[in-house]
């Protein structure tokens, strides 16, 4: 047959129009290409798309703080002192209603009530109930909105890491980073719009698998994935040039490339081509970019002293969110830090613990140090699990130990910076800290208040595959929390 015709049956229609249209792979290309100085009033690489923001946006990036496994809120959050009283008394089916339960504890004979073994006390001007566990965030809860009654879908980990993550179940859909990434864009041009990072922890039980999907680009175009710095070693690997090739041979040798990626892209038109080109030029600027942003020899020795001494510890979660606002300062527009090993089934206090230093100096030391920079009013800080943990013990109950199944009625969430007025609570669980007796806030409400506070409308902000406009809120109703709002 005729390569000509051959050629002909291959190409597809999306691609034929595309073909016929303008080249955008050379002047993607050139925009890339293109030194700083060059560029200046230019288009950024992490353009926004045409029409976004909707609106003005309160916050310009967003850290996100995800306790990977589920923290117990009775333990952190969510004060319920009569619960002293029920101790080791059975929780009432009044209570439960019926509500579906994991296998881990479903075989249970019974269902013994476990009050909170550690000491709540108020904080700050709005008197917030916070536990021993978390002494230093507690110094900044009149910079942070609590929702206690956040409630989600799913009951096991991987399903409502997904949910909470891409407002769906079903894996395949794209990542809330990689949404603002898509539609925001970026203001550096030396690094990725969506960062992230994977901290160590420090409680030895067994911690739940991350799966890339929590920062896939799912549907859309795959140049909007979320990086993953490593925690150990090298943040990214092959930084340095191998022996014997220069700057400039490494330069030269992607200009030949992108040429023939972009006369590839003339040819079929694939945007995945238009990625490739994109991603080895970033991987070129960040041979450069990423040195420096991990190199902390100009940061004050005093703000290093206020994230502990973990802080010294590359891979740590006190590393990690020093390094997500040295990411936000140079225009990143999504950071996001998974720490693992809230999965606390048993052995809560010895591993809980455990997991709040890791995090809490660190995280109130971030608010403060957001604060300082002038960086926190433009920077949406959130704070929270994929869901809650169980009033009753799973497993043997004693007063200085015990176990919690997954809970995912209700649970706690924080968020903080950027379009968000400090010191709110939202929401109210009942006695057992089981279920919500007052404002309910679905985890699409919350995905909702980001996308706001970010500048965009969630109902207006779809992308169409599969012939459905996608959303990450989904298609059910879901709103804002205008009560945390500034």
């Amino acid at each position: 047959m005729d390569p000509r015709l051959e050629y002909d049956l291959w190409l597809s229609r999306r691609q034929f129009f595309g073909a016929a249209g303008l080249r955008l792979g050379p002047l993607a290309l050139a925009a890339l290409s293109a030194p700083k100085s060059a560029r200046a009033g230019q288009q950024r690489v992490h353009p926004a798309l045409p029409g976004l923001p909707h609106f003005a946006p309160r916050a310009k990036s967003i850290i996100y703080l995800h306790m990977n496994g589920g923290p117990s809120q009775i333990d952190t959050w969510d004060y319920k002192p009569k619960l002293q009283e029920l101790f080791d008394t059975d929780l009432p089916d009044s209570v439960r209603g019926g509500q579906r339960i994991t296998t881990m504890t479903s075989g249970q004979s019974r269902f013994p009530i476990a009050p909170s073994k550690f000491k709540f006390s108020r904080h700050g001007q709005c008197g917030r109930w916070v536990s021993e566990l978390l002494p230093h965030t507690a110094e900044c809860v009149d910079m942070i909105s609590l929702i206690k009654t956040v409630h989600t879908n799913a009951i096991n980990h991987d399903p409502a890491c997904t949910f909470v993550m891409t407002g769906s179940e079903v894996p395949g859909k794209a990542s809330l980073g990689s949404w603002l990434a898509y539609g925001l864009g970026s203001e550096s041009d030396d690094l990725p719009a969506f960062v992230v990072l994977t901290p160590s922890w420090s409680s030895k039980a067994a911690a739940q698998a991350l799966f890339t999907r929590m920062w896939s680009s799912g549907f859309l175009p795959s140049r909007f994935n979320g990086v993953a710095l490593r925690s150990s070693g090298d943040p990214v690997l092959y930084l340095p040039d191998p022996p014997g090739v220069t700057g400039r041979d490494r330069r030269r040798m992607l200009d030949s490339l992108a040429r023939l990626n972009a006369h590839r892209f003339a040819q079929l038109g694939d945007p995945e081509i238009q990625t490739r080109i994109a991603q080895y030029e970033m991987a070129f600027r960040m041979q450069t970019s990423v040195p420096e942003l991990t190199n902390w020899n100009d940061e004050d020795p005093r703000t290093l002293e206020m994230y502990g001494p973990d802080v010294h510890r590359p891979g740590t979660f006190a590393a990690s969110a020093l390094l997500a606002r040295r990411l936000v300062e140079r225009g990143v527009r999504v950071v996001q830090l998974l720490h693992r090993g809230w999965d606390q089934h048993g052995n809560i206090a010895g591993d809980l613990p455990a997991q709040c230093r890791d995090v809490d100096q660190p995280c109130a030391a971030l608010l403060k140090d957001l604060k300082q920079r002038g960086l926190l009013d433009e920077t949406l800080v959130i704070w929270g699990g994929e869901f809650g943990r169980t009033v009753y013990c799973q497993g043997r109950l004693t007063r200085e130990n015990y176990g919690r199944d997954h809970h995912p009625r209700c649970f706690p969430m924080w968020l903080a910076g950027g379009g968000i007025r400090g010191g709110e609570l939202v929401g109210e669980t009942d006695d057992f800290s089981y279920n919500v007796i007052d404002r309910p806030v679905h985890v699409n409400d919350l995905n909702a208040t980001i996308l706001h506070c970010m500048g965009i409308d969630h109902e207006r902000f779809t992308f169409k595959f599969q012939g459905l406009d996608q959303r990450l809120t989904g298609v059910e109703p879901s709103a804002p929390v205008h009560e945390i709002m500034a």
